[in-house]
């Protein structure tokens, strides 16, 4: 049984060593092609991170009210969960080149769309497509970076190329401080709009190519990717004898063929850890981070600041400790201290909604809710940057879209609740987020491989029984 389960490997030892490590052990075509994944992610960053700096100046320029702002923030969750609908079928279908040919275009229409907004409506439309994409390129970017990695770089492209998704959100908090709104959205723009001329010169995926039927161009394409003096027929070779033994099983259930009893296990896996930091509270973080800020009574600016450089360190700090420790051991680390995080933070809530930080210094109690938030929020990002994808070749497509909606609804759900449920109880809302990761840190422990060092069809095969 294979299906969508855990890439667990990473082989350097820093992030320089990373980037030095992809640029001499590949060819121009990989370095673009991780080039793409790379600006993807960070514009996906820019997007998640968007609405949380821009808030307070959104809804008094198009006078907003709170369910308004709420519909904006969670109506991208929306468009994620009709991106994770298509997402499969779409990128099986015409490519994963072409599929980011539709990514991006739909990012810079969403992008100038909230840029021009004059009616609520056009901002709302300029978030749902944006929306549709990310929730096909969440699943389409670390797949393709999965299928064109030479194998001993794959773990390292995954973890940068995800990297960059918090790089973008910390850049979008940072110049949210101090750049309109609408001048921040074409700002947003660039990313996608830097990728659309790189578009020409990447290579399809070797993987996708075999599984169409295209057998005769794995072998050029691997040529481009590991260099025209290497010997990829023995890579080549693999994944064709693997795609065919695929197509002799002769299956064609389609969706409903994840349902079997022989996928339960791994797609159980891969379903709860995406949607495991959208219920731990991530959607809610991303969309409102100003909202919690202010709660503390600490200024949003200096907060949106202070989160930006802590982000990026724990984003770093979690690809590097990716190769000491493997990403099992990685997860399980992060969901304890996003448990601890959230813990902490609803206590702080608790404490000043009874007035026991007035017993004290106030500003004291402002910081240390401050640093319990900032603790939540360096959890949430060094564990993100550990779940990465291998899908089944026969299931890919429909395992990703179950993945997809997975990680979608639970986003929405947070995205769409969260304003209300902090309204109602902010020590309510964290103790529903300590329960979500306390849960998340048990399923970890008991069910969660670790499989460090194996190729794609490796993995594959570890979970067939």
């Amino acid at each position: 049984m294979a299906e969508e389960v855990l890439l667990l490997s990473s082989p350097s030892e820093s992030c320089t060593s990373l980037l030095s490590e992809i640029s001499n052990a590949s060819t121009r075509a990989f370095v673009l092609a991780f080039t793409v994944g790379s600006c993807g992610a960070f514009a996906f960053g820019c997007i998640i991170g968007y609405s949380a700096p821009t808030q307070s100046s959104i809804m008094k320029d198009l006078n907003l009210s709170i369910a308004d702002y709420s519909l904006f923030g969670s109506i991208l969750t929306v468009g994620l969960i009709l991106g994770a609908l298509i997402c499969g079928k779409l990128t099986d279908l015409v490519g994963r080149v072409y599929t980011i040919w539709i990514t991006n275009i739909l990012f810079v229409i969403g992008w100038f769309a909230i840029a021009f907004a004059k009616a609520v409506w056009l901002l709302d439309l300029g978030r749902l497509l944006q929306g549709i994409s990310i929730g096909i390129s969440a699943y389409l970017g670390p797949v393709y970076i999965t299928e064109i990695a030479p194998r001993k770089l794959r773990g390292a492209a995954c973890s940068m190329s995800q990297l960059f998704t918090g790089v973008g959100i910390s850049v979008v908090y940072a110049l949210g401080t101090v750049v309109a709104w609408r001048n921040l959205a074409i700002l947003g723009s660039i990313p996608s709009l830097m990728i659309l001329p790189l578009l020409f010169f990447i290579p399809e995926s070797p993987r996708w190519l075999a599984k169409v039927g295209r057998e005769k161009e794995v072998e050029e394409i691997l040529s481009r990717l590991r260099g025209e003096n290497s010997d990829v027929s023995d890579e080549a070779g693999e994944i064709l004898a693997y795609t065919e033994h695929v197509k002799q099983q002769g299956d064609d259930r389609g969706f409903l063929k994840l349902f079997q009893r022989k996928y339960a296990f791994s797609l159980t896996i891969g379903v709860v850890l995406i949607a495991l930091p959208q219920l731990g509270g991530l959607s809610g973080y991303s969309f409102y981070t100003e909202s919690i800020f202010i709660s503390t009574g600490v200024s949003s600016d200096v907060g949106f600041i202070s989160t930006s450089i802590v982000q990026m360190l724990a984003g770093v700090l979690g690809t590097v400790l990716v190769d000491v420790s493997g990403r099992r051991s990685l997860l399980l680390v992060s969901q304890a201290g996003m448990f601890l995080g959230c813990l902490a933070t609803a206590i702080s809530f608790f404490l000043k909604e009874n007035h026991c930080w007035e017993t004290g210094t106030p500003i004291l109690g402002n910081r240390k809710q401050e640093h319990h938030v900032v603790l939540w929020i360096i959890w949430i990002r060094h564990g993100i940057n550990t779940i990465d994808h291998s899908i089944r070749v026969d299931v890919k497509g429909a395992a990703g879209t179950m993945c997809g909606l997975a990680s979608s609804i639970s986003s929405w759900l947070v995205a769409y609740s969260f304003s209300f449920l902090f309204q109602w109880s902010t020590t309510g809302t964290f103790l529903m987020f300590t329960t979500v990761t306390g849960i998340g840190f048990v399923f970890i422990a008991k069910l969660v491989p670790e499989t460090r060092g194996k190729s794609l069809e490796e993995i594959q095969s570890l979970f067939s029984f």
